[in-house]
């Protein structure tokens, strides 16, 4: 079993900055791939940034420049570093990873950029 635990999120002006954790536990060794998405009210939910096995990063193009994604030496914890946060940035932001061709979500932790 996986676990992904997600933590970070809250309230910010724009322009502002947030750093999310995902601490993830269970049969984490053959980890796919490992990153965030978000759902916004309303929306589907999409991509923000993810971690290949084989290497490499991926962005959304809308973060690109604003959101770092990286991950700590044990591999068991990803951050997204949030910079220059905009209105339209407020979602609910999730973890994820596929793990062996199975998918494991986060709970989702709340991030709102309003004035």
């Amino acid at each position: 079993q996986v676990q992904l635990v997600e933590s970070g999120g809250g309230l910010v002006q724009p322009g502002g900055s947030l750093r999310l954790s995902c601490a993830a536990s269970g049969s984490i060794f053959a980890v796919d791939v490992i990153g965030w998405y978000r759902q916004a009210p309303g929306s589907q939910r999409e991509l923000v940034a993810s971690i290949p096995a084989g290497g490499g990063i991926n962005y959304a193009d809308y973060v690109k420049g604003r959101f770092t994604i990286s991950r700590d030496n044990a591999r068991t914890t990803v951050y997204l570093q949030m910079n220059s946060l905009k209105p339209e940035d407020t979602a609910v932001y999730y973890c994820h990873a596929r793990i062996s061709l199975a998918n494991y979500w986060g709970q989702g932790t709340q991030v709102t950029v309003s004035s």
